[in-house]
């Protein structure tokens, strides 16, 4: 499976699950690769050293005899690869738009990768530019990470419609595999009138599973770890544990 988590607000805690959902499932025994295609490169921050880092996703994307295997570097955590970003991966859409086969370049590198794993997880950055578009073409399903706030469900409809252009053409393989809600606050109102409100919207395709405001979900990066490793304890472990059971068994 390769699951790409995109949403294209910011702030809704998409690296946040790219990060604990693979290690989650890597610690489940299954070999992982998380690929980082956020130019910020925070994915890449929580698991290795950039200084460490000679090619990034940029090169695979950009030049041709650059392979999968040849960026990919093992995090510290068993069964966890990483394919790190840098900041290059910001002149990315320029290098690719106009190009026949730009919404096509992951997918295609993505071919000997898939044999070598059992999971796939893509962090994308907060556009539907041409990156997030090349995440969807290449990838089995999408989760889609809202965050617990007033204006939870603004930008919903074009990333939807986003999807749909995604299955009508490019990758009609291509599943919703669920809505998580983030940085959920269940001491408050609102936290609870905007889960009914995205409830009522995506129905069962919403998990069970919220994942609540956590400052040991915050710090976890800073120490390059996963909070499974961080704060094994917390609430934020439980519940990206609970997340990666729902989503095998929705796979």
């Amino acid at each position: 499976m390769v699951i790409c988590i995109a949403n294209q607000k910011g702030g809704d805690g998409k690296t946040t699950t790219a990060i604990n959902l693979a290690a989650a499932l890597a610690q489940k025994g299954m070999k992982t690769l998380l690929i980082d295609l956020d130019p910020q490169a925070n994915s890449t921050m929580s698991y290795v050293d950039r200084r460490s880092i000679e090619k990034s996703m940029f090169d695979v994307l950009t030049e041709p005899a650059v392979k999968m295997s040849h960026v990919v570097v093992k995090s510290s955590m068993k069964n966890l690869d990483v394919a790190p970003a840098r900041i290059a991966l910001a002149k990315i859409e320029s290098k690719l738009l106009g190009e026949i086969d730009g919404h096509f370049r992951l997918r295609d590198k993505l071919d000997g990768a898939r044999k070598r794993y059992d999971a796939i997880v893509i962090d994308t950055p907060p556009t539907l530019g041409m990156i997030t578009v090349n995440a969807m073409v290449a990838a089995t399903h999408i989760l889609i990470p809202i965050q617990s706030s007033y204006f939870a469900l603004e930008g919903t409809d074009d990333l939807l419609e986003t999807i749909d252009k995604i299955k009508a053409r490019p990758n009609p393989a291509l599943r919703l595999l669920g809505v998580l809600i983030t940085l959920h606050d269940r001491r408050t109102v609102i936290a609870k009138d905007v889960y009914d409100q995205i409830s009522a919207v995506f129905g069962e395709k919403l998990f069970k599973t919220t994942i609540s405001k956590s400052v040991r979900l915050e710090e976890s990066p800073a120490h390059r770890e996963s909070i499974f490793t961080f704060s094994p304890r917390s609430s934020g472990a439980a519940e990206y544990y609970s997340l990666s059971e729902e989503v095998l068994s929705r796979v």
